[in-house]
């Protein structure tokens, strides 16, 4: 198709605001999808984004819309997740478009997710089609809403669309608004191909699916092809479009967007970000991909059943392929045995890799405590990069240790602004800014974006939840990372029956230390098993003990079949007891159980 009726497009909005049932409804309007394929979010094919009812990953769709003017048009469409674990999948989006619509729900109006990936999209200098969705709720504010786009972000009062995904309502002018607003795609047909994988994933049969976006040239599917960074060639198997499902194309055309099937059966051969050119009349100037993921908590991950550490690896490199942001190295526990220490965007974003792993690759995994990554400086001058609590030397050989920072912004109504104050204290944290998002107060009360500087370890674990909870659910968060400081923290080691166990070990602030081990050591006591000896749980930070507790011995009553005559029979049945159960205690193993990991995740509860 001429590129002059090509249009490249993506959907942003804070999580929940209606981006899925948007391209639903575009889908229906386009006539993609016939009335016996229709279903609810199309695009979020995973059974885990149905069953949570997020978008994880960003997906494509090819649609053709017949325009006011009577000509037909190409709409690629890529729809993205709106959760801040997943603004990287936003990211490879935005990369592949000219255009973004702005989804914001005309109740809540603009989130701290919104501002987050308005900016993203400027930065790109997308064209952006604000609409207000849900206009049909009962309390729905559009007018006020609009208004609030205009004073925040500066749209001008002509551009917002209002419209409701659900009904249907301001879909034809949505549709109208891209084809006369975004840009066409500016690529040059006759030069040397490049094009940009924003996406992969791995099929049995056909090998390393890449999801391209063609900048120059084109793609015929009969000429070899390489990855300019990776310099793999490989002979493509298809070429094809979204149309949602695959759909083989004879070529993709400078300016559209499809898949390639490569063949390769390697994970490590393809790369999101790489550019794929011809391996003869080959583009010499990659394209510009997007930043790398950095990843932001760490956790390890290891089989519950150590002859499956081969397929755990198996199915890290095939995840590592379809999800770019993911990290892994190897590594080892005297606890738990060999397994991987992974880096994650988020908790969000580690729940989701193991459920994953354990849904599409049948593994039963063990997941330590999560962290995040610090700089020491070590007596002897020399800086080291510590992810694992287990690598944090010992205190006295440490000079300084940085904790990462976050700029948090948080969009709530005034009337939390207290309670979201006393949170943020609680968590280290400091206060930067307060911002009245709508001027003219509804019934009395306005919505604030408040700023805050934070460790990034404080809010890791219960901190959405409680920012939920204290705010009856109407505060909204998104961050990002600010920068490194120095802080004074701690190994906090668990042991179990004299022994250390790395993998409950944690990082914590030296003042809160004594306080968080006694917390651990009670919660444990009441989830490792009782043996036949008693087992000491302790709390230390180097060769001091913080605090204990004993899992008391189950106790046969030996003495139930003396009933009189002298006590020393007595007393020698019991020295004997006692005595198996000190041998029993330098000889004995104890198991700690899957719960006792996830203990160090509910400290503060």
């Amino acid at each position: 198709m001429d590129p002059a009726r090509i249009r490249n497009f993506s959907i942003i909005a804070h999580i929940d605001h209606g981006k899925s049932t948007l391209a639903d409804r575009m889908l229906d309007v386009t006539g993609t999808i016939q009335a016996r394929q229709r279903q609810d979010q199309v695009l979020d094919s995973m059974d885990l984004e149905r069953e949570k009812g997020i978008t994880i990953k960003a997906q494509a769709v090819r649609m053709l819309h017949r325009a006011a003017d009577g000509l037909e048009y190409q709409l690629n469409l890529i729809d993205t997740p709106g959760h801040v674990d997943f603004s990287y999948e936003v990211s490879r989006a935005l990369a592949a478009c000219e255009g973004a619509i702005l989804v914001v729900d005309a109740a809540q109006g603009i989130q701290a997710q919104t501002l987050a990936n308005v900016y993203m999209a400027m930065e790109l200098d997308l064209t952006l089609i604000p609409v207000v969705n849900k206009i049909d709720l009962p309390s729905a504010e559009p007018e006020r809403v609009a208004q609030e786009l205009v004073d925040v972000i500066g749209f001008d009062p002509n551009e917002i669309i209002f419209a409701s995904a659900k009904s249907g309502a301001g879909i034809e002018e949505i549709l109208e608004a891209i084809v006369a607003r975004v840009p066409h795609p500016r690529g040059e047909a006759n030069a040397p191909l490049r094009a940009l994988v924003f996406d992969a994933k791995y099929d049995a049969y056909k090998g390393v699916l890449v999801y391209v976006r063609v900048v120059d040239g084109h793609i015929d599917g009969r000429e070899p092809l390489r990855l300019l960074q990776e310099r793999t060639r490989f002979d493509p198997v298809e070429v094809g479009v979204f149309r949602p499902g695959f759909t083989v194309v004879p070529r993709l055309e400078a300016g559209e967007v499809g898949y390639v099937a490569t063949g390769l059966k390697g994970v490590n051969e393809a790369r999101v970000g790489d550019t794929v050119t011809t391996d003869r009349n080959a583009a010499t100037e990659p394209l510009s991909g997007y930043r790398e993921a950095k990843s932001m908590v760490y956790a390890g991950l290891y089989p519950s059943n150590p002859d499956q550490y081969p397929e755990l690896r198996d199915a890290l490199e095939r995840l590592k392929l379809n999800d770019a942001s993911l990290h892994w190295q190897p590594e080892s526990s005297a606890a738990l045995g060999f397994g991987f220490r992974c880096g994650f965007l988020g908790l969000l974003h580690m729940e989701i890799v193991q459920e994953r792993l354990e849904r599409e690759f049948g593994l039963d995994l063990v997941a330590t405590a999560p962290s995040v990554e610090y700089e020491v400086t070590r007596s002897d001058g020399s800086e080291m990069v510590v992810d694992s609590p287990a690598a944090l030397p010992e205190p006295d050989k440490i000079r300084e240790v940085r904790e990462p920072w976050v700029r948090v912004n948080i969009t709530l109504p005034s009337r939390f602004v207290g309670a979201i104050m006393g949170l943020i204290d609680e968590r280290r944290g400091e206060y930067v800014k307060l911002e009245y998002l709508d001027h003219a107060a509804v019934e009395g009360e306005s919505r604030v974006l408040a700023e805050y500087l934070v460790p990034l370890s404080e809010i890791l674990v219960d901190f959405y939840d409680q920012l939920k909870s204290r705010t009856s659910g109407y505060a909204s968060l998104d961050y990002h990372i600010e920068g490194y400081r120095p802080a004074k923290v701690s190994r906090l080691d668990i042991l179990v029956n004299g022994d250390p166990v790395d993998a409950l070990s944690a990082i914590v602030p030296t003042e809160q230390a004594t306080e968080r081990g006694r917390k651990l050591v009670s919660a444990l006591r009441e989830l490792i098993p009782r043996q036949l000896f008693d087992v000491p749980i302790q709390a230390a930070i180097g060769g001091r003990i913080l605090a204990r507790e004993t899992v008391r011995a189950m106790r046969k009553n030996v003495l139930a079949k003396c009933y009189g005559g002298d006590v020393s029979r007595k007393r020698k049945l019991l020295e004997a007891q006692k005595a198996g159960k000190k041998r029993m205690k330098m000889l004995g193993s104890v198991e700690v159980p899957q719960e006792a990991f996830m203990a160090v995740l509910k400290l503060r509860d």
